[in-house]
């Protein structure tokens, strides 16, 4: 069984609203220094009876956990 982690996040170049929303709010809590903040998602899960856990991951990213046309993903298989 493979222990599978896959990080989404946004493009380089489309807007982040909720990055900005996270950037502001640390601003106003006396976070200053913070800039560029980016906000992504990560999906975990066990993946059993794949030969290549990975393949089937990136399957899965194409299929359904990313949009691609706006997002990126990394895949972590432990």
């Amino acid at each position: 069984m493979a222990k599978v982690k896959v990080h989404v996040f946004l493009k380089p170049g489309v807007l982040d609203v909720q990055g900005k929303a996270v950037e502001g709010a640390l601003h106003g809590l006396g976070w200053g220094g913070v800039a560029n903040a980016r906000v992504g998602k990560l999906v975990e899960f066990d993946l059993d009876g794949a030969a290549d856990p990975a393949a089937e991951a990136k399957k899965m990213c194409e299929t359904l956990l990313a949009n691609t046309v706006i997002e990126s993903y990394r895949i972590e298989v432990a």
